[in-house]
Order: structure tokens, then sequence, then C-alpha cells
């Protein structure tokens, strides 16, 4: 055991810039995931959502979001998700709106996460080109709005309410 953690450890050059794919998927399959949700609303109320189609949940909509890296703030984390999903800025309350633990029983891959809801609010514009227009969204796509789609990812039903 020790020789094969000391192979894992060699093989990953910075754990902070995330991890290879296939190291990622197993950590998740023993340890719990801590990530953190981005809850955006517009001057009318309606919510930002992102169109997800990655293989792990049936494709939907979903509040934008991500896992923390080692070592990486949850500043640093509502960052990140903010410039690479919606190619923007927030700024955000500094106290979750919600803390959910979520475990999934028939799953080992990404099975238990502890999920942080953060109030945020766009400081800059949204990347124009990831807007869903209209048929059938593409993954990663944006789209405001004004009540909780009937396709919202399973995972996030938690943020009915908020949405």
């Amino acid at each position: 055991m020790k020789q094969a953690i000391h192979l894992l450890a060699h093989r990953i050059e910075d754990p902070t810039k995330g991890l290879p794919e296939d190291v990622f998927l197993f950590v998740s399959s023993i340890t719990p995931m801590i990530n953190v949700d981005l809850l955006i609303k517009d001057e009318q109320g309606k919510t930002l959502l992102t169109w997800r189609d990655d293989g792990f949940f049936p494709p939907g909509w979903h509040i934008p979001g991500g896992i923390i890296r080692y070592k990486e703030t949850i500043d640093e984390r509502i960052c990140a998700v903010a410039l690479n999903e919606l190619g923007s800025k927030v700024k955000y309350q500094p106290v979750p709106l919600a803390l959910n633990e979520v475990i999934h029983p028939d799953r080992k891959i990404r099975g238990h996460f502890i999920s942080l809801l953060y109030t945020c609010s766009l400081i800059s514009s949204l990347d124009g080109k990831m807007m869903y227009i209209d048929g059938k969204p593409n993954s990663g796509e944006w789209a405001w709005h004004s009540c909780c789609p009937d396709n919202l990812i399973a995972v996030h039903e938690m943020y009915r309410k908020f949405i």
C-alpha cells in the first residue's frame, strides 16, 4: 500500500491545480468532496443556470459550481467557477446561504459531497458566446430562468426553493 501511495504522490505534479481525472475519481470514491455553488440572480429575480451534460448525472440545468482544490480558498474557487463557467466575475456574501450534505447511496465515485451555496452577484458581463439561445442546450451554456426548470439536475433539487 505504501508503495502505491508513494507512486501516486510522485505522479501528481501540483495538486493545487487539480488532479489527473483517474486520481480525482479514485479520491472521490474514498472521501467526501467539498464544493461551492453560486446562486446568481438578476434585478428581476431571475436565476442564472448552466446546462450540465457530463455523464455523472442526466443532462439538465444546474447552479454553477465547483469542487474546492487542495489548498484553494473558498474565495479562489468561487472566482474560478465564475470565470471558468460564466466568463465573468462575481461578488458574494461571505456566509453560505445553505450547507447541504449530499450522499448518493448507489454511487461509489463522486458519491459524497458537502455543498455550500453562496449568494452571488455579477460584477462583470457574462461570456455572450456561451448564452443559450434555443433548441437543445449545449454543455456549459447559460440562461436566466424566471422559475425553476423541470429539467433541473436531480442533485440540485435541494436548491429548488432558491431558484
